[in-house]
């Protein structure tokens, strides 16, 4: 046992007295509402996790957010209205055997955690992120005595199962995935997920549709501030063209085929050149033994991983932003955060032309390319490039659609969807 000791666009109400008025801030709608997360991913590294953490703390709530260790950072941490607790279970990728080893030390930990502290003072909610799905059961000790669970799905585990290990979707192993991941939302009060075709998925094969809220991957707009995409000046003849890609370096995410492509576009547009940044992988190691092969070792870059911070100034300094997702069962129903990134920016984006991303973007939003396509990918590509003020009007678009969709608005849908739990 391992214990340890706790310790969206608002409106704003005008009050007028006589001829004078003042602004009041809005009641927070979590004010005194503890909360426990679990994460199986480092804090803050990750994303939505650490945006949640925000949300709720920005709202009230007091947060004990467990997650894995990393690096150097400390065991215990404290912040406002914030409690971390790192536990030394490093996630590494492996096979099926070391990833459930993984999974249920971390469970059982986390799990014991939060028992302990349940029987010292009450939760309200637990906040569960996948993955895995049955990371819910550490939140089970809590919700017998009264808490809440929320589930937020980043990511459906078959689906992603299938991809990674090349599994057939009748397969044993995916079959279990699916009996646990119905399992799993089973046991909360609220599903949450990233976007309309996950929705549509968990809502087919584990609940009902009432039962999931969908909030999305949006960048934080103090990272990814707003830029209009005509605030830049037009790129003058012969200067190099500089396409960018980053996230995760896995052979899903199609490094290999950006490259591809651009091999193709060497007559064309020689100009042409691609930055290529995140933590190296075999798969980088991989992809850029065929770069030197093909002799386009001063045509893409890795430059290596940046800070979300730093990334904005990365792409602020790119043409435009590349996407050049396989076509597979995961990539096929992702709406890839990158996407929202580059539009922050003004840049425009040549992405997938795949379900997850078309049920957010209209065809003159983004350059579409026939996802897994070397030649259409390296044909868009050289669209961008010649025609300049026509990929300037597609950002544009883009732009309006990520304003639809941007932090501001998920954090209040987040905030509600938390809210209405608890209060009812």
């Amino acid at each position: 046992m391992i214990a340890i000791e706790s310790n969206a666009e608002q409106s704003t109400e005008m009050l007028t007295v006589g001829v004078n008025s003042a602004a009041v801030s809005p009641p927070q709608r979590l004010a005194g509402k503890r909360v426990g997360m679990v994460v199986f991913s480092p804090y803050p590294a990750d994303p939505r996790p650490r945006r949640a953490v925000e949300a709720l703390r920005n709202e009230g709530a007091h947060v004990e957010l467990i997650c894995e260790a990393e690096g150097e950072d400390a065991r215990r941490e404290y912040a406002e209205k914030l409690e971390v607790i790192r536990v030394p279970i490093r996630h590494i990728r492996g096979g099926a055997l070391s990833y459930a080893y993984q999974y249920s030390s971390f469970i059982l930990i986390s799990g014991a955690i939060l028992a302990w502290r349940t029987l010292r003072r009450r939760y309200q909610l637990i906040y569960v992120h996948n993955m895995p799905d049955i990371l819910v059961i550490s939140g089970m000790i809590p919700k017998l005595f009264g808490a809440k669970v929320i589930l937020d799905q980043h990511d459906p585990m078959p689906e992603l199962m299938r991809t990674i290990f090349d599994k057939d979707e009748q397969s044993f192993a995916v079959r279990v995935i699916r009996r646990l991941e119905k399992w799993s939302i089973g046991r909360a009060n609220l599903v949450i997920t990233v976007n309309e075709a996950c929705r549509r998925i968990f809502s087919n094969r584990s609940c009902s549709r009432d039962k999931i809220g969908v909030v999305m991957n949006s960048p934080d707009e103090k990272m990814f501030q707003y830029r209009d995409a005509r605030s830049y000046p037009a790129r003058r003849p012969r200067l190099p063209f500089v396409m960018m890609y980053h996230g995760s370096l896995v052979e899903r995410n199609g490094l290999e085929l950006a490259v591809d492509a651009l091999h193709r576009l060497q007559q064309s547009v020689p100009e042409a050149e691609l930055r290529v940044f995140g933590r190296s992988t075999p798969y980088l190691e991989r992809v850029m033994s065929k770069v030197r092969t093909l002799g386009m070792a001063d045509k893409v870059h890795f430059l290596g991983p940046r800070r979300l911070e730093d990334l904005a100034s990365e792409i602020e300094r790119c043409d435009v932003g590349v996407i050049p997702n396989q076509l597979n069962t995961f990539t096929e129903i992702n709406t890839p955060t990158r996407i929202f990134e580059y539009l922050a920016l003004g840049k425009p984006v040549i992405a997938p032309s795949t379900t997850g991303v078309r049920d957010y973007f209209r065809p003159d939003s983004l350059v579409f390319f026939e996802a897994g396509n070397a030649d259409d990918l390296a044909s868009q590509m050289s669209y961008v490039a010649s025609h300049p003020a026509e990929a300037v009007d597609i950002a544009e678009e883009g732009q309006r659609v990520y304003l639809e969709h941007s932090w501001q608005q998920e954090r209040e849908t987040l905030v509600n969807l938390v809210a209405n739990l608890l209060n009812n």
